[in-house]
């Protein structure tokens, strides 16, 4: 008990370290994926509202671009818009993006003008369906939208010119709040009609490949009614990050602006607090929406030049409802939550296989070492049971070669007897002598087998009439059920024979006062059998595990002081499976044992 402790202990602190380990992993996982995970969110929003920030930018700036007053409609003129045009067409990525132009007036039957490209004028159209239709939308402020998805075009409003200075005011450094901007009234509208085509198969797909190079995420694009208009990837049920489009309020325009589209006094006077640079191209913007009772707000643009404060320079309504479209990205495992976890489950899963398999190393190492040690026991065990074995026969050879020398035995019986006896003693030696060096044979693997035509019955019998010396001196009783029809097998009939002597053999020396034991051949439907049977002391069921390893004795046969080398079983296992077979035990302690060599039927020859 005491020569326990250092490995229980070993044991216990293995078990804690690894235990420790397995949950500082599980506690630094969790920190990981929770990094992870907000890394991905942040991420993949960056990335949706970059999308939507260049997708936005190019319809902002064919809706920004293309605001003439109504004088500049009124003149009949289109150079100013030429030149937005041309400075439109110059700047953005996406030249085709813009189909048609169409302008009509909002208070009289004038006919609509369309755009001819071609001569680069605006020319008398007829009224359509859809144009009246537009045109009676945009009287009405609670129908009129400033982006229209579902025509793909853009109402671009143009004001009277009367009070054209509010539009471009700069705010003091002084004040708070930025000053309201009060639009004047609408003369007519611009409906600027995109390219449905241009805009899915180019500017769509070009941002996904720029934002969304690789297939991380799927991508799917809604319009206000949840329907989809752009899938990339697998469906998209869930959103791990969305950014809306074609919004017009932004922090970013790229507009038109110079000083012909002032007022001419204003242009004139040079006043400090109006922006009357030639060309203003890029600057940093900001946008305000402010409050509206009615379901249209105004989106108000101010502009920052360098330390200055900021100032207001566009107008426009916007349609205060949802998104036109809304860009929508999921992982492609369902969403981040899914991936991370997935990640987590199966690098705890790894982390922990590597723990396990240290712990099963560990263990293994220490039952290899128990194992060791309790061979190494066993084999000290087995010279001690070996000397003891040689010691007795040696010592009634000793005797009785020393009594016929002193000449204690005179007469021709006695000498005869004496001799009988050093025969028997001598032949018991060989027997022994003989198993350890077949054992030590099979262990090195030098052990040759010579496979011929043989017959199970007459290896029985054989091994029978040699135990019949020890079987008579013992006065057992022996029956047999040899089956005397089996068919000849290909095996080494010496080695079997010797197996079946080894089990008669054990059911003679483990008899415990039952002197009776049975030898059977039989076929079986896999092969053949050899059973061997007893009413003899039986084995213990938590030893019969362990009978046939080499050196093996359980303690009820040591305490009992049975001779023995526990070499007997392991040879007969050994010879069974270099058959190809198996040696089994059926065994109760204190009714007997039933020892089986079964071998195959690929052995009979056919």
């Amino acid at each position: 008990m005491k020569r326990s402790w250092p490995t229980l202990i070993s044991l216990l602190l293995l078990g804690s370290a690894l235990v420790l380990l397995g949950a500082l992993q599980y506690r630094w996982q969790s920190q990981i994926s929770e990094n992870e995970r907000t890394k991905m969110e942040k991420r993949v929003q960056d990335a949706a509202e970059r999308f939507a920030e260049d997708f936005n930018r190019e319809i902002q700036a064919a809706y920004v671009n293309f605001q003439l007053d109504a004088d500049s409609w009124r003149s009949g003129s289109s150079v100013q818009f030429n030149e937005r045009y041309d400075y439109w067409r110059g700047r953005t990525g996406y030249p085709e993006l813009i189909k048609d132009f169409v302008f009509f007036e909002t208070g009289s039957d004038a006919l609509p003008m369309k755009f001819d490209r071609s001569t680069r004028e605006f020319k008398t159209a007829e009224w359509t369906p859809d144009l009246r239709e537009l045109k009676q939308q945009s009287l009405k402020e609670k129908n009129r939208k400033a982006v229209d998805t579902s025509r793909f075009l853009l109402l671009v409003p143009a004001h009277e010119s009367t009070r054209n200075i509010e539009r471009i005011v700069v705010r003091s450094s002084q004040a708070t709040e930025p000053p309201v901007i009060n639009l004047p009234g609408r003369f007519g509208y611009l409906a600027v009609f995109l390219d449905e085509n241009v805009i899915k198969d180019e500017l769509v797909r070009t941002l996904v490949q720029k934002h969304f190079p690789d297939d991380e995420f799927d991508l799917a694009i809604f319009d206000r009614e949840g329907n989809s208009v752009f899938s990339k990837g697998g469906p998209v049920s869930g959103k791990d990050a969305s950014a809306p489009l074609f919004d017009l309020s932004t922090d970013s325009f790229i507009f038109f602006s110079n000083r012909d589209a002032l007022p001419a006094g204003v242009a004139q006077r040079q006043r400090s607090d109006v922006i009357v640079n030639q060309r203003i191209e890029t600057q940093t913007f900001s946008s305000v929406q402010t409050n509206s009772n009615s379901t249209s707000g105004m989106v108000t643009v101010e502009m920052k030049r360098g330390g200055q404060p900021r100032s207001q320079i566009f107008s426009t309504l916007a349609d205060g409802q949802p998104a036109s479209w809304t860009l929508t990205a999921q992982h492609r495992d369902g969403s981040i939550d899914a991936f991370v976890t997935n990640v987590k489950i199966r690098n705890l899963g790894i982390g922990f296989g590597i723990l396990t398999l240290m712990a099963l190393a560990a263990g293994a190492i220490i039952y290899s070492a128990q194992r060791s040690k309790a061979y190494a026991q066993r084999q000290v065990d087995f010279v001690s049971s070996v000397s003891h074995e040689f010691r007795t026969p040696l010592a009634v050879i000793y005797s009785a070669g020393e009594n016929l020398v002193d000449g204690v035995a005179s007469d021709r019986e006695q000498v005869a007897r004496y001799g009988e006896l050093i025969k028997g003693e001598g032949k018991k030696l060989t027997s022994m002598v003989e198993q350890i060096l077949e054992f030590a044979g099979a262990q090195s693997g030098r052990k040759k087998y010579n496979f011929a035509e043989t017959d199970l019955a007459a290896v029985a019998q054989k091994a029978i009439r040699e135990s019949m010396p020890q079987l008579e001196e013992n006065a057992f009783k022996i029956e047999t059920d040899i089956d005397p029809d089996l068919p000849p097998v290909s095996a080494d009939a010496d080695a079997l024979t010797g197996a079946v002597q080894n089990l008669i053999q054990n059911s003679i020396k483990y008899s415990n006062g039952t002197r009776w034991l049975r030898v059977s051949t039989s076929r079986t439907s896999g092969g053949f059998e050899i059973a061997v049977e007893d009413k003899g002391i039986g084995i213990a069921q938590g030893d019969q595990r362990m009978i046939f390893e080499p050196f093996y004795r359980s303690k009820e046969v040591v305490d009992a002081q049975i001779h023995g080398n526990g070499l007997g079983l392991s040879l007969v296992k050994e010879i069974a499976e270099a058959h190809g077979g198996t040696v089994r035990v059926a065994s109760e302690a204190g009714k007997g044992s039933r020892f089986t060599i079964e071998l195959p039927g690929s052995l009979q020859i056919a």
